[in-house]
């Protein structure tokens, strides 16, 4: 097998090595993410990632940065981003004191448009990034229409021009992974130039698994009974069902109360404040209570 750390390139590990990998680092990605994460890596394609809330999006760009053994840069995704929040601002109250400064000594100013003056955001950091670097654009729906134009340069060609100073080309091209929780449309333009996928909840064998790396302590009987009652909840009209985040959170929570002496079942609905966040929710659970957690 081949070993995996920062002098590996990511592209060298095929499906199976790259499964093996995530699990080793707590994720369990299902055959089709598996392929859209291989595919990416060996084509230098960015990976865009829908699903809903709690699926695990975000996650993966965590654990590839592991993986590769690069640095994960982070861009948040908002309404009003704008390019210079994301590539880089220059530092206007360093730039006035420099011509402060200058005019004290009776000095010339200088360029007050060189690198020490450069606030470098997440964009251009991932570009500079020696090793080359994991960068994260996360919630990229919840940015307006005009950024995501904005970055189709920079994901096609990964360089982005400074008129001050010139073009930057990525000195390793990064690894990039787009997150969208589909509250909108994204345009097919950003689209084209992804691998695209959607990542759904998981099965029951992949969640039961799940769990069990990451609530130590959950006994099989219970983490089973756990799985069927949330694999039930995502059933019902909710307002917003449950991730996986959720679950473990839910897992950890009954686990804590029935070790306190609280049976199982009883010690599910307890914690259900862990499993959903809505009050119009948390009744409708209430209301079919025996027939989800009864048997759990």
């Amino acid at each position: 097998m081949t070993s995996v750390g920062s002098s590996v390139a990511p592209a060298l590990l095929d499906e199976r090595e790259l499964a093996a990998t995530l699990e080793r680092e707590g994720y369990f990605a299902d055959e089709g993410l598996c392929t859209a994460i291989h595919l990416a890596l060996r084509l230098n394609r960015p990976l865009l990632l829908e699903g809903e809330p709690g699926v695990g999006k975000t996650e993966v760009a965590s654990v590839l940065s592991r993986v590769v053994g690069r640095n994960l840069i982070r861009l948040q995704c908002f309404e009003g981003l704008d390019s210079g929040q994301a590539l880089y601002e220059w530092d206007y109250p360093k730039q006035l004191l420099q011509v402060r400064v200058a005019e004290s000594r009776g000095q010339e100013v200088g360029d007050l448009y060189r690198e020490e003056f450069l606030l470098r955001r997440p964009l251009l950091r991932a570009l500079e990034s020696d090793h080359g670097a994991v960068l994260l654009i996360d919630e990229i729906d919840r940015a307006d229409s005009e950024f995501e134009a904005f970055l189709l340069e920079f994901l096609g060609d990964f360089q982005i021009t400074i008129p001050e100073l010139g073009t930057v080309r990525a000195r390793t091209p990064p690894i990039v992974v787009l997150t969208s929780n589909r509250t909108r449309e994204l345009h097919d333009a950003l689209k084209r130039r992804c691998l695209y996928h959607w990542i759904a909840f998981p099965e029951v064998d992949r969640e039961r698994a799940i769990l069990r790396a990451a609530v130590p302590g959950l006994e099989e009987r219970a983490a089973e009974g756990l799985v069927r009652a949330v694999q039930r909840v995502r059933g019902l009209p909710l307002l917003k069902r449950p991730g996986i985040a959720e679950s473990v959170e839910w897992a950890r929570g009954a686990t804590a109360l029935a070790e306190g002496g609280s049976p199982w079942p009883v010690a599910l609905r307890r914690a259900l404040g862990l499993l959903i966040k809505d009050e119009e929710d948390t009744r409708l659970l209430l209301g079919h209570a025996e027939e989800l957690f009864g048997d759990a």
